[in-house]
């Protein structure tokens, strides 16, 4: 398995409409060979910004890589420069190979 995270600083101003995008938007994930499920998080609150994470989980890193490469992730992002950024900075990308997975 393989888990791909973006973060993101959101000011507080912007929270409510970055929650309303990503919240509100079409969703391609499902469409993908080897999607196993998705969670769009929120964190911890700082002085000046809030951190959101989207969490992936795939089959494979094979299969990230398929969906970063599909019609579907271009779809998904289509619109995402053209609109008012609402991020302090750019996302950061972290990929992680799923090494024990232990579940209930």
């Amino acid at each position: 398995m393989y888990i791909a995270m973006n973060r993101f600083r959101i000011p507080p101003e912007n929270e409510a409409e970055f929650r309303e995008r990503w919240l509100g938007r079409e969703v391609h994930l499902r469409t993908v060979p080897g999607f196993v499920s998705f969670q769009f998080l929120k964190g911890p609150a700082h002085e000046d910004y809030i951190l959101y994470a989207s969490h992936t989980v795939w089959n494979s890193y094979e299969a990230f890589v398929g969906w970063t490469q599909s019609e579907q992730f271009r779809a998904a992002h289509a619109h995402a420069g053209n609109r008012k950024p609402l991020m302090a900075g750019p996302p950061v990308f972290e990929g992680f190979e799923v090494l024990q997975d232990i579940q209930n």
